[in-house]
């Protein structure tokens, strides 16, 4: 079995879509209620930053409030539901061999750059830049954007309550399996990120396969 094999391997019913996702790309797809979108970690320490939004009627959307309310923990494990800002169901996370993943770290932005790392880093793209760019083919623009999913992503959160970004918890072809609840469109940012230790200084492509 190939490694291209093995990353798509446990995946039920038919390849529908299968796209590598370049370092610091945005990404925009639609995933029907019952299909599996299944984000592989290609390279090993590449945060995704990830967002969606109902089909029927997009002011229905990813609900992190909602979310972590719901399951009363922060860190999204194998089993937690996202939900929407109607509190339904929107996608489950069925299967992944990462510990956990991110809901606070929040989307880089010119502004967040300049504030955490200096003046010089404002022109860098970011997770922010990546949005609008994938929203606006839909309509979508700053507004409609709300607080994501950093997969793969370390924050930790010490008794104190302090929170940080470090180093990555993932490895070259770890992955996380999302199944639609309700037709999506899932937006990505393949975090560009090169001021912190998320991506290891170093962004690098993701792969988004999509199967039912």
């Amino acid at each position: 079995m190939t490694m291209s094999d093995k990353q798509i391997a446990g995946l039920a019913g038919r390849i529908i879509h299968d796209e590598i996702v370049p370092a610091r790309a945005p990404w925009i797809h639609e995933v029907k209620a019952g299909q599996t979108l299944r984000i592989v970690d290609l390279e090993g320490n590449q945060a995704v930053d990830f967002l969606m939004y109902a089909v029927q009627d997009d002011t229905e959307r990813y609900s992190a409030q909602d979310t972590l309310a719901a399951q009363r923990n922060i860190f999204l494990r194998k089993g937690a539901v996202l939900l929407s800002n109607e509190a339904r169901p929107m996608m489950t996370i069925t299967d992944t061999n990462v510990d956990y993943h991110d809901t606070i770290g929040g989307a880089c932005s010119c502004e967040s750059n300049t504030l955490r790392y200096g003046h010089h880093t404002k022109s860098h793209h970011s997770c922010v830049d990546n949005f609008l760019d994938a929203n606006a083919s839909a309509g979508r623009n700053k507004r409609d954007m709300v607080s994501n999913i950093n997969f793969f992503m370390n924050v930790p959160v010490e008794a104190d309550g302090t929170l940080g970004i470090v180093d990555g918890i993932s490895a070259p072809g770890l992955m996380v399996d999302l199944r639609a609840e309700m037709d999506v469109v899932v937006v990505v940012s393949n975090c560009p990120q090169i001021n912190n230790p998320c991506n290891g200084f170093n962004p690098t492509p993701v792969r988004m396969v999509v199967a039912g």
